[in-house]
């Protein structure tokens, strides 16, 4: 019998790597997709286990609905050991907050939501200003969640191959006293064997998805049968044409001096504050010719469509270390 290392490295040498359906060599029953769902469950219960008080993060995005699915297959038909937890900015997608809403209230679970705007009404952060983005005031907003509610370990859709900085996270990534991130001092995670342990006013951050790709989550949505907001799909919509992004126009994106309007048919690669997050143009409107479009790009999703990581390459990593997620 192989071991899971030793399957993983067949897949990432083999065509099964560009097919995560398909049957891996020597396991005619298993694919790559199996393998990748089997980790992230044990990372689940794992968690679940070792933790006094777990959440799971939940933005709506495509990421967070895939874990919410591993989180059926982990603890159905039982209820989730954990909460679900949104940060909400103030600044999203209209159809990610509905699609939030339906989703864990068809789930039956419990959604706790910690607001930027009360984190600026309290005079916990500074209002960056009309048309400002509120990315980087999460971080406060989360941590101040997580102090409130005691929380000793966050479960959140992250994956490696979105930004250098996420590729230096473990699977279990440590956090201070302070909600700050040292990439110098990590655990060793050697044979999937995780340590998960905290002090008083520590936690942990878990990132089942770590090993995932984009096309390995657009696979496995096809497989599962898992509903997304609509704006993931190609529609027709009026975007701002600014620094090279598409910017949805929206009460806080306007178009300003010399900057066109224009309806286009686009879609979203990802899903974040408004003010930040740029579309593409796209007519993929299913899930197979998403997939197609997927195979053929050579950008990340962060790379092409985030206003604040396109312009720094230590931004996402400059943010962790203040607490982001």
């Amino acid at each position: 019998m192989t071991t899971l290392q030793e399957n993983t490295a067949t897949v990432q040498r083999g065509p099964w790597a560009t097919d995560p359906c398909a049957a891996l060599p020597g396991s005619p029953d298993l694919t790559h997709l199996d393998l990748l769902e089997s980790h992230a469950v044990y990372v689940m219960r794992e968690v679940a286990a070792e933790s006094r008080r777990p959440v799971v993060l939940f933005s709506g995005g495509k990421d967070s609905a895939v874990l919410l699915r591993l989180a059926e297959k982990a603890f159905r038909p039982g209820r989730f050991p954990f909460p679900v937890l949104h940060v909400d900015t103030g600044h999203n997608f209209a159809e990610v907050i509905t699609f939030r809403d339906e989703r864990v209230a068809e789930l039956g679970e419990d959604l706790l939501v910690a607001s930027v705007q009360e984190s600026i009404d309290s005079g916990r952060v500074a209002d960056p200003g009309e048309g400002g983005s509120r990315n980087r005031l999460q971080s406060t907003t989360l941590l101040d969640a997580i102090a409130a509610h005691g929380f000793d370990a966050c479960i959140g859709g992250a994956r490696r191959d979105e930004d250098k900085a996420r590729a230096k996270e473990r699977v279990l990534s440590f956090r201070d006293a302070f909600g700050q991130w040292d990439p110098r001092n990590q655990r060793p995670e050697l044979w999937n064997l995780y340590q998960g342990s905290v002090r008083p006013g520590e936690h942990v951050r878990a990132f089942p998805l770590s090993d995932w790709t984009e096309l390995d989550v657009w696979h496995y949505i096809r497989r599962e049968g898992i509903a997304l907001p609509s704006l993931y799909f190609a529609h027709r919509r009026r975007v701002v044409h600014r620094d090279g992004m598409l910017l949805a126009e929206s009460p806080w994106v306007q178009p300003g001096l010399g900057e066109v309007v224009a309806a286009e048919t686009v879609r979203f690669r990802t899903v974040g504050d408004a003010t930040c997050t740029g579309a593409v143009l796209s007519t993929a409107g299913t899930v197979d010719e998403i997939i197609t479009e997927t195979e053929r790009t050579r950008i990340s999703e962060r790379g092409a469509t985030r206003a604040d990581d396109r312009f720094s390459e230590s931004a996402m990593e400059d943010r962790k270390r203040e607490g982001y997620f």
